[in-house]
């Protein structure tokens, strides 16, 4: 069975190997739970908004919980995180913040308070992730397939196509910027966005179009080329796939209305 630590009456630390046992925990309490990894698996952390014990149960190798009252999270950090059981690659800080509580050697009368002051540490620690910066997590793809610097680059290319979708991309030119293989950029964005590049980059171009038809006077094809599309026939058939209908048509339909 795991070690519990007693935190506060909101909060408590489990640490080891085993069942998270049987002991009650805060009331509707969440979970965050830190998994080290090992050979061919990459140090990971979770975060459960409803925890389940048989589901925490089901990894018996060494690892970190922290089981937190939800009402004392809101308190100290005004909300709780979105989501709930997506996996993160675990960063440097937070691991070595992790290790050190979970690998405490020091004799018990010491333990005991230094365990119990790392655990507030994680917490704020990962909440800072979860709550106030979660552009820098790192989702795990395809059960860790990809690596950590992987994933980031694959992000990288996210944030060059919301940032730079009318200038000229080619899913060639986004992978050498991001420093990827034209595969592992295609495959690892399909499995982290639901969403080929193309697909990505489509969406932008044309909300953006759409807007434009509202809100200018601009002829089509000026909005179209605006938009990053090379003619207006290219423009106009992509619309049409979005919208249901050509940019014209849909321009005169909202000027009716």
């Amino acid at each position: 069975m795991m070690e519990r630590v007693e935190v506060s009456h909101e909060m408590i630390a489990l640490v080891g190997a085993g069942s998270v046992g049987d002991r009650a925990w805060p009331a509707g309490a969440i979970a965050i739970d830190y998994a080290f990894g090992g050979p061919g698996a990459a140090p990971t952390f979770r975060y459960h908004a409803r925890p389940d014990r048989r589901a925490l149960d089901a990894d018996a190798a060494a690892r970190l919980i922290l089981i937190v009252c939800p009402a004392a999270c809101r308190r100290i950090f005004g909300r709780l995180p979105a989501g709930d059981g997506g996996a993160y690659h675990m960063p440097a800080p937070i691991r070595t913040i992790a290790l050190a509580l979970r690998d405490c050697a020091l004799p018990i009368a010491m333990r005991d308070t230094y365990r119990l002051a790392k655990s507030i540490e994680l917490l704020c620690e990962t909440f800072g992730l979860l709550v106030e910066r979660p552009g820098e997590l790192v989702p795990m793809i395809g059960e860790g397939q990809l690596s950590q610097a992987d994933s980031q680059r694959i992000m990288a290319a996210r944030r060059l196509i919301d940032e730079h979708w009318s200038e000229k991309l080619t899913l060639d030119g986004i992978a050498r910027a991001c420093g990827l293989n034209r595969t592992k950029l295609t495959r690892g964005f399909r499995e982290m966005f639901d969403s080929t590049v193309a697909d990505a980059l489509a969406e932008q171009r044309l909300g953006e179009a759409r807007r434009m038809l509202m809100a200018t006077d601009l002829p089509v094809s000026s909005i179209g080329y605006r938009c990053g599309y090379l003619n207006n026939a290219s423009f106009t058939r992509a619309f049409a796939r979005r919208f249901g209908v050509a940019p014209t048509q849909y321009r005169a339909c909202g000027v009716a209305a």
